[in-house]
């Protein structure tokens, strides 16, 4: 038996002795296990809150070999966006902390532009033996579906990156969508005037579903109402990604208009930067989110003139590490965890951190 087990089958004894009861009796109450009187079990908590009794739970699992299986569920990193990296990156950084407290990260992968691949991905895990489920819900109303399985069979999750109201999880951690978008709209206060046309811009296939880019823009348009100013708003969804139709879309979409600045809901605003300078356009302020390469070479040469951020490395390491303290160390969780929002220009680019 090594130190920390003896030391901690001592604590046990001596808690046993005091409350002249027997070690298993001690032990039920330590796990909350039933068959223990209402008036024991307080004589024994007492008896541990008076010798400050805290059992080592690490210890106890490395003897007991259990492995502890979690399971994530992201986006694939793309061509179009490598945004999902960051994340990864946070899950990676957890992992290799856990691993050697038993602790095994299962990664299911899905297609943003299709929702059929989340479908299959989130049967796997369904149909797999995991504890805890890490999940990015791009796809709302698939994502509930499989959130209800896992209410069903008692598996807790967390989400990241966003959230899905009125859902039970253990957890949210990311941003502030609405926030996000009212913060874009007072950015875009520095950069026009009131009589100045504004477009915002939705790039994804699957837009009525992506409920993330819709609170962004619902947030956006507040900050104009509860203002009251009087910019023309308009906007477009571009439900093909690739370049090509990013393109065509954003011709027809600024013909006949005076637009002077674009809000563009999520990290595919390389694209329409990069539309700006293939057709040399002017005189256009851009506002998006997140620090991507792509994004980045943009705001240097001011394409671009503000990304929003919102840490996607700590979202994935914050969620594997709530999942993990939640079921190893049945501790309180938050329910909600803002990440901070960042505001990055192409004086500051250089000093941050995802």
């Amino acid at each position: 038996m090594d130190k920390d087990s003896e030391k901690e089958l001592v604590g046990v004894k001596e808690i046993a002795r005091r409350a002249n009861v027997s070690i298993a009796t001690v032990d039920r109450v330590l796990h909350h296990r039933s068959g223990v009187s209402e008036k024991t079990k307080a004589k024994i908590q007492a008896i541990i809150e008076e010798l400050d009794y805290k059992p080592n739970i690490l210890a106890r699992r490395l003897a007991s070999k259990k492995v502890l299986h979690l399971a994530v569920l992201i986006p694939l990193v793309s061509q179009e966006t490598d945004y999902w990296n960051a994340p990864l990156m946070g899950i990676a950084q957890a992992e290799e902390e856990i691993a050697s407290y038993g602790v095994k990260i299962h990664k299911y992968f899905f297609d943003l532009n299709d929702r059929s691949s989340f479908v299959e991905q989130a049967d796997l895990i369904a149909d797999s033996q995991c504890d805890g489920v890490l999940l990015a819900p791009m796809f709302i109303e698939e994502s509930k579906s499989f959130i209800q399985n896992c209410i069903a069979k008692g598996i807790p999750y967390v989400l990241i990156n966003s959230d899905i109201p009125e859902q039970n999880s253990l957890c949210y951690i990311g941003p502030n969508l609405y926030a996000s978008g009212y913060l874009a709209a007072h950015l875009s206060g520095f950069l026009v005037t009131e009589t100045d046309q504004i477009l915002i811009v939705n790039i994804s296939k699957e837009i009525d579903n992506h409920h993330h880019l819709l609170r962004k823009e619902e947030g956006f348009r507040e900050y104009f109402s509860v203002n009251n100013k009087a910019n023309d708003i308009f906007k477009i969804d571009i439900r093909q990604t690739a370049y090509e139709s990013v393109k065509s879309s954003m011709q027809k979409a600024l013909d006949n208009k005076n637009i002077k600045l674009i809000f563009v809901t999520n990290s595919r605003v390389s694209s329409v930067a990069r539309f700006l300078e293939d057709t040399n356009i002017n005189g256009i302020k851009v506002i998006g989110f997140d620090f991507l390469k792509d994004n980045i070479e943009f705001l240097k040469k001011g394409t671009i003139d503000f990304l929003i951020c919102q840490k996607p490395i700590e979202q994935g390491y914050k969620g594997i590490m709530t999942l993990y303290n939640h079921l190893v160390f049945s501790q309180e969780v938050e329910k909600v965890y803002h990440m901070p929002i960042d505001i990055i220009t192409k004086e500051n680019y250089l000093y941050y951190r995802n």
